[in-house]
């Protein structure tokens, strides 16, 4: 056992050094690395002096997780970033996380095996968690420091354009950007959730659940508050005015099991706290919406890994908004994505009932437009056939009553799950629908894009590569344009920004083997970043990713994340670890930061950056912070919150 748990350390401490120590900017001291060689030495030593049985979690872990964990699988975490994580956390994962599906078939004993070999911990030991220092009083709530933006899109529309009033950075001062301090999450291979900032205090979830409260000069800690499971959403925080004396600040944010919160943002006490959806799959990625004391919830779901057995009855799940009362969290109405509920309409190979229509989750934040009362959500794929006409749609809703004014639906018979993968020799396909289709969610929030003629274009993009704007009107199709090749891990994924008439367009377009066949692809992977005219589609000017990966484990060139645009530039964090912003007028790179680097945080943790994608940067009076690290779909991990401010200039607000 001592053996296993050894050598699960040495990975994890060689892959380290490959992966954070070859790229970094700054190179650690040699007596740093000395240290280091020693003690992934005397690990190794210890690896090869001691004998013991096959862990029992291992034999489990080969049977029932190697297929997807041990080899690159679409939406599977490597298993090298799972033994980043606390037992704890993995147990949590198989129990009542994404992983329970998988996990039926092994008995609570076998499951604790399974965490346990893949942490190399007991269940019962409580990793030490180091924490920053406790704020004292001088870096209390402060009622006069608003919210700079509402949350996920910065505004209602989702531009992700943050102004320099507000902001406090353009194109003219970000040359000298440099890292003003740094957080480290504990128990995490990822950092995905969108900070906001209110109050003096940024607010940010984590991946063990936890959602921080940091003052937003020093790091300082000012709450915490523990969520049932982990929170992919970004935060978003009720608006007041400055001065205002009955102020009662609220955060508002959702974790994987569907729940939402309502947190007082002075003290982190809960307000309250509902399930979205009692759908067993049911999840939150999309950042709630919060407009007129209504919270706009949109609903996605994990059952899409869930036909990965063939025995599962395909499926169940409806994607869904709501609106709730802000207040107290009553529910005001719940549509759904799909005009009718699943009902059964076959069975499969081995007999298992077929459901239908399903899916089109919503994965992203509501948009608003307070012009025609409308709310905005952006769907993806159905999970069954046939597929209907909700799917990979952008769909608008009324904002009082939930009822469903349009849908323009821009990819048809996209019904897909993972059944359909091809990638991992074993997988079942017994219930991949019968259209098989391409899996070309809408990731993106839609944006409300406001022309310099004073004329609306809704603006959407998808994971086919295509850009599309429509008549915020009636959903008429006005333009489309194809900007990347697309794929799996294609397209446009967490979201787009908009400055005045240009939209700025990240694609990822990552390359699976088995994607090339199944695509039949007719154009090249066009990672990097765009800019299209809002009026009609066409493109401004093209800045390629460069391919600065090497040797570099787990790294690839796409852009994932979600981008953010200040006056004459815009911010991209890119899956290779570096950090840049592009100007608005010809997409030059005006300054880049590589991320791929160990930092020391405000608790005295080690933080290490990683991919980017998620959840975007946050710009807030001269400060920009930014989440580096992204171990999912087998991208580069990390752990850190990097906050970053012009040079020679104090991290004051």
């Amino acid at each position: 056992m001592i053996r296993k748990f050894t050598n699960l350390i040495v990975t994890v401490i060689i892959s380290s050094l490959v992966v954070f120590g070859s790229t970094q900017a700054n190179a650690k001291t040699s007596e740093e690395e000395n240290a280091k060689a020693k003690l992934a030495a005397a690990l190794t030593a210890m690896a090869q002096g001691s004998k013991g049985e096959v862990h029992p979690g291992e034999i489990l872990y080969r049977e029932h997780c190697a297929a997807c964990h041990s080899k690159p699988f679409y939406k599977a975490p490597n298993k090298l970033f799972l033994s980043m994580l606390s037992p704890a956390t993995l147990y949590k994962a198989m129990n009542e996380g994404p992983m329970r599906s998988q996990a039926e078939a092994i008995d609570a004993p076998g499951r604790v095996a399974i965490a346990e070999f893949l942490s190399g911990k007991k269940l019962g030991d409580a990793p030490e968690r180091l924490l920053p220092p406790v704020c004292d009083a001088r870096h209390r709530f402060d009622k006069d420091q608003p919210p700079v933006s509402v949350g996920w899109g910065v505004d209602l529309h989702h531009t992700r354009f943050q102004s320099e009033a507000a902001g406090g950075l353009s194109a003219e001062n970000v040359s000298t950007l440099e890292v003003k301090w740094v957080f480290a999450y504990p128990n995490a291979y990822q950092a995905r959730s969108e900070p906001v900032y209110g109050g003096g205090a940024i607010y940010v979830g984590s991946q063990d659940g936890t959602v921080w409260s940091l003052d937003a000069r020093t790091g300082c800690l000012r709450w915490t508050y523990q969520a049932t499971s982990e929170v992919r959403t970004g935060i978003v925080i009720s608006q007041w005015d400055a001065h205002d004396a009955h102020v009662e600040p609220t955060i508002y944010f959702g974790d994987v099991l569907a729940n939402v919160y309502a947190v007082d943002a002075r003290n982190g006490k809960l307000r309250w706290k509902l399930r979205a959806d009692d759908h067993p799959y049911a999840t939150l990625t999309g950042t709630p919406t919060i407009y007129k004391e209504r919270l706009y919830v949109p609903v996605s779901s994990l059952e899409v890994i869930a036909p990965a057995n063939p025995q599962y009855e395909c499926c169940s799940f409806r994607g869904a908004l709501l609106a709730l009362d802000a207040q107290s969290g009553r529910q005001l109405w719940k549509s759904y994505t799909t005009d009718k509920a699943p009902e059964p309409v076959g069975k499969n190979s081995v007999g298992a009932t077929i459901l239908a229509p399903s899916g089109a989750p919503v994965w992203s934040s509501p948009t608003v437009d307070k012009k025609r009362g409308f709310v905005y959500v952006a769907t993806g794929e159905n999970y069954s056939s046939p597929a209907d006409g909700g799917s990979d749609a952008l769909i608008a809703y009324d904002l009082k009553t939930g009822e469903k004014m349009w849908v323009s639906q821009q990819t048809r018979h996209d019904a897909w799950n993972v059944a359909c993968y091809t990638g991992i020799p074993g997988l079942s396909s017994v219930s991949c629908p019968e259209e098989n289709g391409f899996d070309f969610d809408f990731g993106s929030s839609p944006i409300l894009a406001t022309l310099e003629n004073g004329r609306q274009v809704l603006v959407g993009g998808q994971k086919s590569g295509d850009v599309v704007g429509v008549d915020p009107d009636n959903g008429r199709t006005l333009w489309k344009t194809r900007v990347g090749r697309g794929g799996i891990q294609g397209g446009v994924h967490f979201g787009l920004a908009n400055q005045g008439n240009s939209i700025y367009v990240p694609i990822n377009d990552l390359v699976y083997p088995v994607d090339d066949v199944r695509y039949n692809y007719k154009m090249l992977p066009s990672p990097g970043v765009y800019s299209l005219n809002a009026e009609n589609g066409k493109l401004l000017w093209s800045a390629p990713a460069p391919d600065v990966c090497g040797e570099t484990p787990f790294c690839d060139r796409g852009v994932s994340q979600a981008i953010t645009a200040i006056p004459g530039a815009v911010i991209a964090g890119h899956l290779d670890g570096r950090l840049r912003i592009y100007a608005r007028k010809d997409g030059s790179v005006l300054w880049e930061m590589n991320m791929l680097r160990e930092y020391e945080s405000v608790s005295g943790e080690i933080a290490r950056g990683g991919a980017f994608s998620g959840g975007g940067v946050l710009v807030a009076h001269g400060l920009l912070y930014v989440n580096a690290g992204y171990g999912y779909n087998n991208h580069i991990p990390g752990n850190a919150l990097v906050v970053l401010g012009v040079r020679d200039s104090p991290n004051t607000l």
